[in-house]
């Protein structure tokens, strides 16, 4: 071998290590901004959640939401018009330990996951978004097609002798686990 092929194939190999330094500093910066950005997101719609009360303020709390809309847009950019605000508002009442909230996830997983009504669907995508590592396309081809709904149905047609009550069986086991591990997680914070 020549030594110019030598050479070259040290600068590939000199070339591809620093290649690699920066895709990994900027996955860990995405990270950080991601986790960020979803941490300031919740502590945002806890914010709005304290300060609308209850339905007794739902004026005042429209009101509020139009007024924060326009402030944060005219101070900080675009991302803060009202749909994203009551968005953020959703989150924290989805989510409202933030402990709770996993950093593996982005903002556009937890848009997705705040459209889910039943907790236990909502924990169930969750947790198999993050076993899985899903895209924000597969989580909402996920819920669209009702994957946790049809995964229950079929676990009731072939536990027939756990009786009608499966699936109520199944998301209290969710929900409770769900629970536990909030507490848990909760307590080493304190």
């Amino acid at each position: 071998m020549k030594d110019d092929d030598i050479e070259l194939n040290q600068d590939k190999e000199i070339y591809q290590s620093i290649r690699e330094t920066v895709v990994d500093a900027r996955q860990k910066i995405y990270t950080v901004v991601n986790s960020a950005m979803v941490e300031a997101y919740w502590e945002i719609g806890r914010q709005i959640h304290e300060a609308q009360g209850g339905a007794e303020r739902a004026e005042y709390g429209k009101r509020l939401i139009e007024y924060l809309s326009v402030q944060l847009t005219e101070e900080f950019g675009k991302g803060f018009n009202v749909r994203s605000l009551w968005r953020m508002r959703q989150f924290y009442q989805a989510f409202p330990i933030l402990s709770a909230v996993r950093t593996e996830l982005s903002w556009t997983h937890y848009r997705s996951l705040i459209r889910v009504e039943n907790e236990a669907a909502r924990n169930y995508y969750l947790q198999e978004c993050i076993e899985g590592n899903w895209s924000t396309r597969q989580l909402d081809r996920q819920i669209n097609t009702h994957t946790y709904e049809r995964l229950l149905s079929s676990r009731e047609g072939k536990d027939n002798e756990v009786g009608d009550n499966t699936i109520e069986i199944v998301q209290f086991l969710m929900i409770a686990n769900s629970s536990l591990l909030q507490s848990i997680k909760h307590s080493f914070l304190l």
